[in-house]
């Protein structure tokens, strides 16, 4: 608890002592209370806040996409500490110290700290007792539009990050505002709060968001923020990851309407035209087109502000064969992910590609399959012009169908994307999918090949358990499925005591689907006994 204090009370504690020449702060030193004055001071701060998206995705596909059945570590007889922690987390087995899992949980909470610092200016406050948001009296020079909409991208902001970290870790720190003099002392005996607690938050924010933020559609919304400013959020955005919040907590009568508005009103859609619609979504020359929602921005050109990208997921030793400098080899792709693609469909091309070229069978220990829709030509290493797409339109479209359930229209739903990635020739009907069972089969597999590695699988399945128990293997029981695929080619090569494929099964458990609380956070606060995840 004392890393996130230290993290959040920051930006307040300033010279708090001062001795000899020291004896005032510099002219230019400003603290956070003055700082905010004028709409603009706002808005930097927001942008600082996207920027700081960033930090967290570094991480974010080592706690979900690798944690799947999607991607694998792939190096399984490497003895080096750093490739061991990855696989230990693609086996679910993660030590409570291992330092990936605490720079997620860092890096996120870091981000909140500067929201709630934007929303403490605000006087936006969130009123724990009542679950809700409440305006106070702002000392901002602020337009009430101005006010709305910048409050609104900084609500959203707030509940992406707790709701990222509620799914991955369970109950977490409820943290809604900075701490300022004797409240920073008090803060130390702050606990977990509940998983509720947790969501009573995310959707105040998210209410507030859709509420209050920008409801011009697509391509109004586009022309009146060109070029990077296409990266805020807006009104639909903050539906979409509402409805998504309340179909996670299997509250699909709610999801519903906002799904059907965002669908109906918003401007946004599938990209149908042209050769190479799917590939379109996530090319460098297209960027926040209309199917893309939300995204992490980053720029090439050598300005600190490129994506890692291409080198992160380009095969490890591959030259210059993949991309300029070579690659890390990470988050390879599990051999299954081939099979499952069928001839006709077109997304395989665009999100998965076989080093080296393939000539032997599909489980040759010399292949490596890396997430191809993320890496582009890079001129620096580490400084790719790539986005990471957070949310698109195909997302409403098969969330509603999951929140709809086995319906025809639910079906056509589906098919919309399916149709884009040329199987159009083989809808599925009431025929094909005659059960409750073929359609949480057929709508898991959808989402599996149309979001491939986009850091959404682990979400899914989790949900899945909940808003579709008809499926037929839930994630403990596709995890389990995913060793046995994989272990004679893949986990049964890693180094000695090596496990056994039973062995291997028997560390997936319903406590492993959390992570673990991390241990510096449990063994620095000495006010305290903060209980860590069941497990662990």
């Amino acid at each position: 608890m004392k890393n996130i204090l230290k993290l959040l009370f920051a930006s307040t504690l300033i010279f708090t002592s001062c001795k000899k020449n020291i004896d005032r702060l510099p002219i230019n030193n400003v603290t956070v209370e003055a700082y905010y004055k004028t709409t603009a001071d706002v808005q930097i701060a927001l942008n600082g806040c996207y920027a700081g998206l960033r930090p967290t995705l570094v991480d974010e596909w080592k706690m979900t996409d690798l944690r799947s059945d999607n991607s694998i570590m792939g190096s399984a007889g490497s003895k080096s500490v750093p490739n061991r922690e990855l696989s230990d987390l693609d086996l679910l087995i993660p030590s409570t110290s291992l330092a990936s899992i605490f720079s997620f949980w860092s890096t996120n909470y870091s981000n909140i700290r500067n929201i709630n610092t934007i929303l403490d200016a605000l006087a936006l406050n969130y009123d724990e007792a009542a679950g809700t948001l409440k305006v106070g009296t702002t000392t901002v020079t602020i337009t009430d539009a101005e006010y709305k909409e910048l409050a609104a991208q900084a609500t959203f902001l707030r509940a992406y990050h707790y709701f990222n970290l509620v799914r991955l870790y369970g109950g977490v720190f409820l943290i809604h505002k900075p701490f300022k003099g004797a409240e920073a002392l008090a803060a130390v005996n702050i606990n977990r709060s509940s998983v509720e607690d947790i969501y009573k938050l995310i959707i105040a924010d998210l209410q507030y968001a859709a509420n209050n933020g920008s409801s011009l559609n697509y391509a109004a919304f586009a022309a009146a923020n060109a070029g990077n400013n296409l990266g805020k959020v807006n009104a639909w955005t903050a539906k979409t990851l509402l409805a998504k919040v309340y179909l996670t907590l299997n509250r699909k009568s709610d999801a519903i309407p906002l799904l059907t508005d965002v669908m109906t009103n918003s401007g946004y859609g599938l990209l149908t035209a042209g050769l190479t619609p799917y590939a379109d979504i996530f090319s460098v020359s297209n960027e926040m087109n209309k199917e893309i929602m939300f995204a992490v921005r980053y720029k090439a050109g050598g300005i600190g502000l490129g994506s890692p990208w291409p080198n992160s997921f380009a095969p490890e030793l591959s030259g210059t064969a993949v991309v300029n400098g070579d690659g890390n080899g990470w988050n390879n792709g599990a051999y299954e992910m081939e099979n499952q693609y069928s001839i006709a469909d077109t997304r395989k091309a665009v999100n998965i590609a076989v080093w080296p070229t393939p000539t032997t069978a599909v489980t040759s220990t010399s292949r490596r399959i890396y997430p191809k829709k993320h890496i582009t030509q890079v001129t620096l290493v580490n400084d790719g012009e790539n986005d990471w797409v957070i949310m698109r339109y195909a997302d409403v479209l098969l969330m509603l169908a999951e929140a709809q359930g086995n319906t025809v229209a639910s079906l056509a739903l589906i098919n919309q994307t399916r149709a884009r990635a040329g199987l159009g020739a083989t809808p599925l009907t009431a025929l094909t999918v005659p059960t409750d069972q073929r359609f949480a089969d057929s709508l898991s597999k959808e989402r599996k090949l149309e979001f491939a590695f986009e850091n959404h699988r682990w979400y899914d399945m989790i949900r899945y358990k909940t808003t579709m128990p008809t499926i037929s293997e839930d994630a403990v029981a596709r995890l389990k499925s995913h060793f046995a695929f994989m272990y004679t080619n893949h986990y049964g090569k890693y180094p000695s005591p090596r496990p056994t494929l039973a062995e291997i099964q028997a560390y997936v458990n319903t406590d492993k689907l959390l992570l673990p609380i991390p241990q510096r956070e449990i063994d620095n606060n000495t006010h305290l006994v903060i209980p860590q995840n069941p497990g662990y």
